[in-house]
């Protein structure tokens, strides 16, 4: 779909409505970039108050691409969404990064959106446009993101929902689950990018599989296997996460070619402490060069040199189908 052409007068009469109501640097976001958020025939934007913002050091790409979450491809008037029930969802510009509404009060005419709540409905209505300032942002933005040429849209914590808009998951139901995000921008900060980007990529499905996941084990290495059809992708990342954390020596005291579930169903690895006169552990016949890299109370990654048997045998399963 070709970008819908630039309203210049519209985007001027936006931008002073935002400014007038204290939302300065969204007003100059906008101004400057309106091409990135206003690509769709129809579009509501969601602004953040300058006051959630002014502490934070965020790289102005980064704060644009804020604001596409921030924004809907399609258009909402505060009736519109105060008639939604909650638990509902609605899309953004970020591909895969839905909001849900997490507290209405119709009466009141009081909304929440992902937890953040709309202070300035209607702020703005124009055409095709509509405006609604809130308090904060739609995702929490943690101290631990500092490297962000890295983490792109990882750093973006969405609720999770199903196909049919309905929230699965929200974001304060899983704070005590397994830290997804950490784990990935924690891959891609340590050089294990393409398996960062993959485990992202596939990680709307995991979360929907395994809800009441409070830890894991990962095996990581530096592996090229992006291009790979998505259903080869998915179950290659399922097959390298144990459900459960364990450590380097928890390996070494289990017994001799013990076999251990992963998050790929029907699959398991085979643990074997010393082999061929080693003294490392092997994982499927894959040695672990460099055990416990990344380890937290929910988590633990170790890094092994080759990928595990049984991966070809699931791309060739694929390319059969």
């Amino acid at each position: 779909m070709p970008n819908r052409p630039i309203n210049r007068q519209l985007i001027l009469n936006a931008s002073m409505a935002l400014r007038n109501s204290g939302f300065n640097l969204m007003a100059t976001l906008l101004l400057i970039s309106p091409e990135v958020f206003l690509s769709s025939p129809n579009s509501t934007i969601f602004p953040i108050k300058d006051s959630a913002l002014v502490n934070a050091s965020f790289p102005p790409w980064f704060l644009k691409h804020l604001l596409r979450y921030h924004t809907s491809p399609l258009l909402f008037l505060m009736d519109n969404l105060l008639k939604k029930p909650k638990g509902s969802c609605f899309p953004t510009l970020i591909h895969r990064k839905n909001v849900a509404v997490t507290m209405v009060e119709a009466k009141e005419r009081l909304l929440e959106i992902s937890h953040a709540l709309v202070s300035h409905p209607d702020l703005f209505l124009e055409g095709n446009l509509a405006i609604h300032g809130v308090l904060g942002p739609f995702s929490f933005l943690g101290s631990g993101f500092k490297d962000f040429d890295k983490i792109w849209d990882f750093s973006i914590q969405a609720p999770i929902c199903d196909s049919n808009f309905s929230l699965v998951s929200d974001i304060d139901e899983t704070k005590n689950l397994t830290e997804w995000t950490k784990i990935v921008c924690l891959l891609s900060s340590n050089g294990f990018v393409s398996f960062a980007i993959g485990l992202n990529s596939v990680l709307d499905g995991i979360l929907e599989d395994f809800r009441d996941l409070y830890s894991v084990t990962i095996f990581t290495q530096e592996f090229e296997f992006l291009a790979s059809p998505s259903p080869v992708l998915d179950r290659v990342v399922r097959l390298h996460i144990l459900p459960q954390r364990v450590t380097n020596s928890e390996f070494a005291f289990l017994p001799d070619k013990k076999l251990l579930g992963t998050l790929l169903s029907s699959q398991e690895l085979q643990i074997i402490a010393g082999l061929n006169g080693s003294q490392g552990i092997f994982i499927n016949g894959v040695e672990i060069v460099a055990p416990e890299i990344i380890a937290s109370k929910q988590f633990i990654i170790h890094e092994f040199l080759r990928l595990f048997r049984w991966l070809s045998f699931l791309i060739h399963q694929d390319n059969s189908t």
